[in-house]
């Protein structure tokens, strides 16, 4: 019986979503296409191991069984393939979102290793991320960890990367954007937006989440995540909710950026990538991260600042 890579990856997409159109568009393949691998494997097998109904699917025992086994095969079948590339395949970092500069740590890592070939992609979020490492489409990505699931979670590695104090984008002609600096109490007389649409930035909303949960903040309805900064700043003009940010970001036309204040709440980035990779690219970001993150204090938290306990236990650990 040969239970080939390609069948064995199909099967885990849709056992980790549940959903074929789903896991069709996490592996960039045509749903038809992607039910056709299912189904050729439970022929192989002799068994079913999903039942679908119009609503919903979901495993059965002999497909509950087999996942387990299926992710560890494709951890070393990865593994295997990387080994024998070496150095020789390029490192596909994600570095989130496509602007004129490249993170601090991605910029050290190629100082710190000329020789190896590392390639910047722009997967828009965290959790798009992990879905393309868990699918071997990538090899690192940087965003916030505690944020996802915790069966994602339990199959990539993290290491802290740096505290960033957390700023909402207003339009420039809102109340608050006339602030230096915009405290919680103020605000909470609107609607926070989270991106709650976004499903490839879940782990933002979820911090965005415990914020409102944290200080009595309203959270603005989900919706359609605006694509580009002039799409983003069109989205603010429109309905002139609040966008939870970070300090630093810019380039939104009409918009301002400002931070919050009283207290300080913070966001915790992490560089994370599957567990087991070895790749002289990844040595040197994580080189990268540690020099730059003694050198800039990157994981010192500010007095009195806000911090969600989840992210607070990975940077103790």
């Amino acid at each position: 019986m040969d239970l080939h890579p390609r069948l064995l990856r199909v099967f885990v997409a849709v056992a980790e979503e549940l959903h074929f159109g789903r896991a069709a568009a996490r592996l960039f393949l045509a749903q038809q296409a992607l039910s056709r691998d299912v189904r050729t494997l439970e022929t192989r097998l002799g068994m079913p191991l999903f039942v679908r109904s119009t609503r919903r699917v979901e495993l059965t025992p002999a497909g509950a069984r087999l996942l387990p086994g299926a992710r560890r095969l494709l951890a070393l079948h990865d593994e295997v393939v990387a080994d024998v590339l070496g150095a020789d395949r390029p490192l596909l970092v994600d570095v989130t979102m496509q602007g004129p500069d490249l993170p601090e740590p991605l910029v050290r890592a190629r100082e710190l290793a000329p020789g190896t070939e590392m390639l910047a992609r722009f997967h828009g979020g965290l959790a798009a991320g992990a879905a393309a490492m868990l699918d071997g489409r990538l090899d690192v990505s940087f965003g916030r960890f505690a944020g996802l699931p915790a069966d994602v979670r339990a199959r990539l590695a993290q290491v802290p990367v740096r505290l960033q104090p957390l700023a909402v984008l207003l339009p420039a002609d809102h109340p608050l954007a006339e602030l230096d600096a915009v405290p919680l109490a103020a605000l909470a007389a609107f609607p926070l937006d989270v991106m709650a649409g976004n499903a490839g930035t879940r782990e933002w909303s979820d911090l965005g989440e415990r914020l409102a949960e944290a200080f009595g903040l309203r959270l603005a309805r989900p919706h359609a995540a605006p694509e580009g900064a002039a799409e983003m700043g069109h989205y603010l003009r429109r309905h002139r909710e609040p966008v939870l940010s970070s300090v630093g970001i810019g380039g939104i036309p009409g918009a301002v950026n400002r931070p919050l204040a009283e207290p300080v709440p913070l966001g915790l980035q992490n560089l994370v990538h599957p567990k087991g990779l070895r790749h002289p690219g990844l040595a040197a970001l994580l080189a990268a991260v540690a020099e730059l993150g003694r050198a800039r204090h990157w994981l010192r938290r500010p007095p009195g600042s806000w911090l969600p306990e989840a992210d607070e236990a990975l940077v103790a650990a």
